[in-house]
């Protein structure tokens, strides 16, 4: 009696090619700020990250992408301690329950941030720091944070809030009248 068995292997493979880009940006910012005394010394220096809000990505993709009603005029402000619960994507200049301003400077005017030009490299870095924003504080106070907006007028609540920051650790930072605090934005966008 003779038995016979047969087997047989089977291999198969397939390569795909993708022929779409996949690629995506970013971007982000970082507030520096360097608290100096009344002689001129350096008391405290930290940095922020920021979170872009809703209304800062509308406002900026409509005005690169439509061009609609551009101006490049951006100031800085100061997020006081005191009240402080949060920051939120929603928050807007008119809207932010979980924080407030401080405005315990010198003028009625948010500091102005004046950008140079991009980088060209990836990441494409723009910054204010030849053109730092700068507060006289004439008050003591605890501050929280930074934010970047289009309106000056530190009375006003109209206009775009395109960032917020929180400071790094440890966090909060005091001021006393007479100490001037100036405020570098970094932004950059990178191919992700």
């Amino acid at each position: 009696m003779f038995s016979k068995a047969t087997s047989t292997d089977k291999v198969s493979g397939a390569i795909e090619k993708s022929t779409a880009l996949d690629t995506s940006a970013c971007g982000g910012g970082i507030f520096t700020v360097t608290c100096y005394d009344k002689d001129g010394a350096v008391k405290w220096e930290t940095t922020a990250k920021n979170l872009v809000t809703n209304v800062g990505l509308q406002d900026m993709n409509t005005k690169y992408f439509t061009g609609s009603s551009y101006t490049a005029a951006w100031y800085v402000g100061l997020v006081d301690n005191a009240g402080f619960t949060a920051y939120a994507a929603a928050d807007t200049l008119a809207s932010h329950a979980g924080w407030n301003e401080n405005v315990g400077y010198s003028g009625g005017n948010r500091g102005t941030a004046s950008f140079g030009s991009a980088t060209a490299a990836d990441p494409s870095v723009i910054s204010n720091s030849a053109s730092q924003a700068s507060f006289s504080m004439s008050t003591t106070a605890v501050i929280r944070g930074a934010f970047l907006t289009n309106t000056q007028d530190n009375t006003l609540n109209t206009g775009i809030l395109f960032s917020v920051a929180d400071f790094d650790a440890p966090g909060s930072r005091s001021v006393v009248s007479g100490d001037t605090l100036n405020v570098r934005y970094d932004f950059s966008l990178a191919d992700a």
